[in-house]
């Protein structure tokens, strides 16, 4: 009989612990929570049904990368097979996993805007040195900072060189803005 595979949506419980076999293979364990909502008719409202629990298993780059991003009360999705059920928890052994987006904003890598993003632009004085970077990299053809990957793509540069401010919607004639009354 082949392997159950399920997905999951919960709740990472507690810190994620990573091991190295005798051959160099990391594994990582996390658990992780589900808890169900159902309509209660009779009070017209949500309640949370029995928490199911997760003992869940990766292997390999999907451990080392589990490690480094997981913690505790992080929404997640999982993709896996259910290896056991004991102890009142059913064991995955997990194939993919990746970060909810229902409650937070996830970065990976390459979608990180550089640091010079964050720093605020004044509206009254413009800004001269952001206007030269958005040309070397539309010649380089690179997205980062000095050519290096990563960095803002040149409509960010070119949009905080105008101003936040100002932001222009490209909207069809006769329709309204989404930024009308901003």
């Amino acid at each position: 009989m082949a392997p159950s595979v399920t997905h999951v949506s919960g709740t990472v419980t507690g810190s994620v612990e990573v091991r190295f076999t005798d051959s160099g293979v990391a594994v990582c364990r996390f658990r992780l929570t589900q808890t169900t909502t159902q309509w209660d008719a009779a009070a017209q409202q949500w309640r949370d049904g029995a928490p199911i629990r997760y003992v869940c298993t990766a292997w390999r780059d999907l451990a080392r990368n589990a490690t480094e991003s997981l913690v505790d009360g992080v929404r997640v999705l999982v993709t896996g097979r259910v290896t056991e059920i004991r102890d009142n928890a059913v064991y995955l052994s997990v194939d993919d996993l990746g970060i909810s987006l229902r409650q937070r904003i996830a970065y990976t890598e390459t979608s990180l805007p550089s640091p010079a993003a964050a720093a605020p632009v004044s509206p009254t004085a413009p800004v001269a040195s952001v206007a030269a970077p958005t040309t070397q990299r539309a010649a380089a053809g690179a997205r980062g900072p000095a050519g290096q990957a990563g960095g803002p793509p040149a409509w960010w540069e070119q949009r905080r060189a105008t101003g936040w401010h100002r932001t222009t919607a490209r909207t069809p004639a006769g329709a309204s803005s989404p930024n009308a009354g901003r």
